[in-house]
């Protein structure tokens, strides 16, 4: 787009929808559209879960809620039907009403295609066919195609942004925590009574009930957080969420020395803010690893069946993937019991990875 034509942008509507660790790698992209039009009104279609994410981010001016859950629930319940199909009727008046300038769907399945096509955006941006899913480029009237199928989700979506003609996406991305959230991270610390003069190193051991594969094992995480107690002089905080305490627990169970365990985290903020504030991060690939890598903290990830080029961190902080190749590793093979690729990680491997970063970016605690 020339530069006429992008000062008569004034409504954007971003489309993703879910899930966590994807909601982060869109922000960079979305930061850049925000400095490439900076009067432009952001509007953001997110799940539920997705909200936390985007509350407090200057980028996004405005979120609007896709209760896809309850949505489907409500479809299957005879007692709820015609409310649900009211409450879906109303989604998709708003959107329509809103005449948008571009809808940027960085989703690429047949939702989130549909919302984009529903908000009668001029610009309907989104993936070309081979690099979406459910004929989701039928949707769209800007199709991008990607240089490679085999990008980091991060660049994936800068690739749409740059279809608009802008070249951002490499500046600092801020990961925005209320003052609330900032006192309650503050708090725990303080209760701790913490007098550190090694590093603070975040260990999430767990993953989704979804994606046990990705899981490295516990006695693993045990003999780990032991060697780094006791080798690098550093205090452990193992992080949490919703339903992963017992994993913790029986990380603990295996250890010798001692650590500590974060508090419930209220939302992502917060566990964003709890990561600032160490000197390492050490966990699979999920949602919290690339949160961590948002807030600037060093990450360890263990890789097994997923793509370490795909899922990446984010290349604007430092980071060490720790995997070994496994002749069917990446794979979609979500029902794998063996999980070879998570075995074959030793603890050797990742306490080597975290001593030479914590070398490379100094061990102070933030």
């Amino acid at each position: 787009m020339n530069g006429a034509v992008n000062k008569r942008i004034e409504g954007i509507l971003v489309i993703r929808l879910s899930a966590v660790g994807d909601i982060v790698r869109t922000l960079p992209a979305v930061h850049a559209l925000r400095e490439g039009f900076p009067k432009a009104h952001i509007s953001w279609v997110v799940e539920e879960k997705g909200r936390d994410i985007l509350l407090h981010q200057p980028e996004v001016d405005e979120i609007i809620l896709f209760h896809r859950k309850r949505w489907e629930k409500g479809i299957l319940n005879p007692l709820a039907c015609v409310k649900t199909i009211g409450e879906v009727y109303r989604f998709i008046k708003g959107i329509r009403n809103r005449h948008w300038d571009v809808a940027l769907d960085f989703h690429g399945i047949l939702k989130s295609g549909l919302i984009s096509y529903l908000s009668g955006a001029r610009e309907r941006v989104g993936f070309a066919r081979g690099f979406c899913k459910d004929c989701n480029y039928l949707f769209n009237n800007r199709r991008v195609r990607l240089r490679s199928q085999r990008l980091s989700r991060f660049e994936r979506n800068l690739a749409l942004i740059r279809s608009l003609g802008l070249d951002g996406g490499r500046e600092a991305v801020e990961f925005h925590v209320s003052k609330e959230d900032i006192d309650y991270v503050d708090e725990f610390f303080q209760s701790q009574g913490l007098e550190m003069s090694g590093p603070l190193i975040a260990i999430h051991p767990a993953t989704s009930p979804n994606t046990p594969y990705k899981r490295w094992p516990s006695a693993r995480y045990g003999r780990l957080a032991d060697r780094l107690v006791e080798e690098l002089r550093a205090s452990v905080l193992f992080t949490w969420g919703p339903g992963e305490r017992s994993v913790v627990d029986e990380v603990r169970a295996r250890m010798q020395k001692d650590s500590m365990v974060a508090p419930e985290t209220h939302s992502l903020k917060q566990l964003g803010e709890l990561f600032r504030r160490c000197s390492l991060y050490i966990g699979g690939d999920t949602g919290p690893m690339h949160i961590a890598s948002l807030v600037k903290t060093p990450v360890v990830g263990i890789f097994g069946p997923t793509d370490p080029v795909v899922n990446a961190p984010y290349e604007g902080t430092p980071y060490v993937m720790v995997r070994k190749d496994i002749p069917c590793s990446p794979c979609r093979n979500y029902q794998c019991e063996k999980v070879e690729c998570m075995n074959a990680v030793t603890t050797q491997d990742v306490f080597e990875a975290a001593r030479s970063l914590l070398e490379r970016t100094g061990s102070s605690r933030k």
